[in-house]
């Protein structure tokens, strides 16, 4: 069972989100999408939620949010690094961008800095192909990587 405690006001917070949409389970993944962007994150007691106010299984809710690599249960950066490990990236050195990545951060694929700033993850294509190998951090691509780039762009991000 988790660990999680929501607050009150999170709790309502995603109620109304559930209510923005109507309670419509043909919304679900909009309603996850928006929550996630509240929130941060899905734990288990957000996806309870969500299904009991679109009186649908928690499993259901689950298999969505565990589905979409979009989706995560756990906290994330405030400022997410991403790294393309599709076909392009890969052959293009995008592995020696990831471990860079995770020299300069301190950190492993999956993990958060300790300030809560950065969090590193994989995906497998951003379908910028012709920028190989490609990064994003929050919204922004970054393209033509070496692994030279990695710490000018990521002191870009300092406060």
């Amino acid at each position: 069972m988790s660990e999680f405690k929501l607050s009150c006001e999170a709790a309502r917070e995603v109620e109304e989100i559930c209510e923005k949409f109507h309670n419509d389970p043909g919304e679900l993944i909009s309603i996850l999408h928006e929550t996630q962007s509240k929130l941060g994150y899905l734990p288990e007691p957000v996806q309870r939620i969500i299904a009991r106010k679109l009186s649908i299984a928690p499993q259901k809710v689950y298999g969505v949010v565990t589905f979409y690599s979009f989706f995560t249960m756990t906290p994330k950066g405030r400022i997410p690094i991403s790294v393309c490990l599709g076909t392009a990236c890969y052959v293009r050195g995008a592995d020696k961008l990831l471990e860079e990545f995770k020299r300069v951060l301190g950190i492993d694929v999956g993990e958060t800095t300790p300030d809560g700033k950065f969090s590193l993850d994989c995906l497998r294509c951003v379908g910028a192909c012709g920028l190989a190998p490609v990064a994003t951090i929050g919204d922004k691509v970054y393209g033509r990587l070496n692994p030279s780039d990695i710490k000018k762009i990521v002191a870009e991000y300092a406060d």
